[in-house]
């Protein structure tokens, strides 16, 4: 791991399995469903329909409850220089139970995932000095300065969407997922954490490092 990387206010780490369950990997999609709905539920936006005098239909949407944690953040940011530590608590509970379920979907453990407990995921963040730390103007911007990130971050997660599925057949006939694979995998959450960090939570205003370690 590099020193800016070991600097970045954001980490994420899973264990490396040393064996792993060929029947829930060969059932995982199936078995993942009851907790990828509950975060769904967290995460999913409220949308209606109406129809206006013309007889048009309107749809309308708002965004999930980290979208509104956004904004008020911002807000908060810019107008008052301050972040509300329970809005912190919550964003990294989040965030953690989101890479247990996505540790889950990805292969990288056997281990349903908990609402309350760490498991074989380590995520961390650090809680900003607003003032000291922040630029109360950078919020504004941050999501324009994120899009090279943005673009390497698609390309990438295609690769571990094809590192998990031979992945899958790996564990299915061997019962271990090889270590560059779940490197990389594992990488890539960490990666896209970090620009999480910096554009949506705005824990920070350090650029993400364009790397895996």
């Amino acid at each position: 791991m590099t020193t800016k990387s070991k600097s970045f206010p954001a980490r994420l780490d899973i264990d490396y399995p040393s064996k792993l369950s060929r029947l829930t990997t060969f059932f995982r999609l199936i078995l993942a469903v009851p907790i990828a709905f509950i975060l769904a539920l967290i995460t999913a936006a409220d949308s209606s329909t109406v129809v206006d005098e013309a007889g048009r239909q309107i749809t309308t949407s708002s965004g999930g409850i980290m979208v509104g944690i956004f904004i008020a953040t911002a807000l908060m940011i810019l107008f008052r220089q301050r972040y509300p530590r329970w809005w912190f608590d919550f964003a990294l509970e989040f965030n953690r139970f989101s890479a247990r379920v996505g540790a889950y979907l990805f292969l990288l453990t056997d281990k349903y995932p908990s609402t309350v407990d760490k498991q074989s995921v380590s995520l961390n963040l650090e809680y900003p000095d607003v003032k000291k730390d922040l630029n109360r103007w950078l919020p504004l911007v941050k999501w324009i300065l994120a899009i090279p990130h943005y673009i390497v971050l698609i390309i990438l997660a295609i690769g571990a969407l094809f590192a998990t599925i031979i992945a899958w057949f790996a564990i299915l006939f061997t019962g271990r997922y090889p270590k560059s694979l779940f490197n990389y995998v594992v990488g890539v959450g960490r990666w896209s954490l970090r620009v999480a960090t910096y554009s949506e939570l705005l824990i920070t205003d350090k650029y993400p490092p364009f790397s895996l370690k």
